[in-house]
């Protein structure tokens, strides 16, 4: 089951026994957690049969054993399981054995949480927040919390996912965004969910409602500045618009902290490795460009306009600089030079 999926049925009062939540990407793990933690019961009901667990303090005997409790005076009792990844065996991890005999009888065993699935208590709901693992797929117990519990692998986002994600965002709580100012902050906010939805929502704090998120709106409240950052350094090398490119790469140095190299790069390899898939493209056009490179209809003219300035043979090349520069911001034969110094080399090398 998906992230909405499980918020659909939650806000429509659906519950079950087990929520096994798993995976590198916390933001939906904290949101369904969260809800179940102050929606399901209400004040009345909580002081007795809500619990809130953390993996450094308890075993997994301990979790469900609570979770086999009864209600008092409730329908339902909650008990969430914070960091439960710090739980040892808490998935059913196999005994270590020296030789083919004990592996098998390791096998056998069942862990806690497997004799649990086997007969949930229908009037618990237990959440377990797995954060930063995964239940092996290969594994006996992956099958049964498909079956048996609610299931949510929580992925990270690609970085050509989040522009759309903020988008959504944005106007799932009533305000809007251009294609240029959610770019801009997905570049610059990285991939981080509660790093992006923190700085967001301090954003539409200060907004009136139904208000427009603009480029001049971020630079005021965020402090990224809508000249000065990495969605508008490639959109100039883009252009091989020369004099913007050093402008801001001139900006870049001077305020490293800011804007890290190792970041800059990563950015720009994404940048070009899609200007790669669109010299691949057998139809750059509308809906073709848009699918293949994850970019909304606004930035097709640009890609067109790229493509034509980088062939491949310059592409190969520019994806050499960015190794180069990426060893050389590491401390690999960079002498002397600056982050900021690097950076000017590698663009200079990018546009001429």
């Amino acid at each position: 089951m998906d992230f909405n999926q499980i918020m659909t049925e939650l806000k429509s009062k659906v519950y079950h026994p087990i929520y096994f939540l798993m995976g590198d990407e916390p933001y939906f793990i904290d949101m369904i957690s969260d809800y179940i933690e102050t929606k399901v019961l209400d004040d009345s009901e909580k002081e007795f049969n809500q619990t809130v667990l953390y993996g450094a303090d308890v075993t997994a005997d301990d979790v469900f054993g609570a979770a086999k409790r009864f209600p008092m005076m409730s329908e339902y009792q909650v008990i969430i399981v914070k960091e439960a990844q710090n739980i040892k065996n808490i998935a059913g991890k196999e005994k270590e054995g020296e030789g083919e005999k004990e592996k098998k009888d390791a096998e056998k065993i069942k862990y806690p949480i497997e004799l649990y699935l086997d007969n949930p208590l229908k009037s618990t709901i237990l959440v377990i927040c797995y954060k930063y693992k995964r239940v092996d797929k290969r594994k006996a117990l992956y099958k049964q919390l498909e079956k048996k519990a609610v299931l949510l692998d929580s992925k990270k986002l690609y970085d050509n996912q989040v522009a759309a994600w903020i988008d959504n965002y944005i106007k799932g709580r009533g305000y809007t965004v251009g294609p240029k100012a959610s770019s801009v902050l997905a570049e610059s906010l990285g991939t981080s969910l509660s790093k992006v939805t923190n700085e967001l929502d301090k954003l539409m704090i200060n907004l009136p409602a139904k208000a427009e998120i603009t480029l001049d709106i971020i630079q005021t409240n965020i402090g990224i500045s809508k000249d000065y950052n990495i969605f508008e350094l490639q959109n100039a090398l883009g252009k091989k618009e020369v004099l913007k490119a050093n402008r801001i790469i001139n900006y870049f140095a001077a305020n490293e902290r800011d804007h890290p190299l190792p970041m800059t790069l990563a950015v720009l390899f994404g940048y070009f490795y899609k200007l790669m898939l669109y010299h691949y493209l057998p139809d750059k056009q509308g809906k073709t460009v848009m699918s293949g490179l994850g970019i909304s209809f606004n930035f097709i003219e640009d890609y067109k306009i790229a493509g034509a300035n980088y062939p491949m043979p310059k592409l190969k090349k520019i994806f050499g600089y960015l190794r180069e520069y990426d060893l050389k911001s590491k401390g690999v034969d960079s002498g002397s030079a600056s982050n900021g110094e690097l950076l000017k080399e590698m663009v200079f090398k990018i546009l001429h």
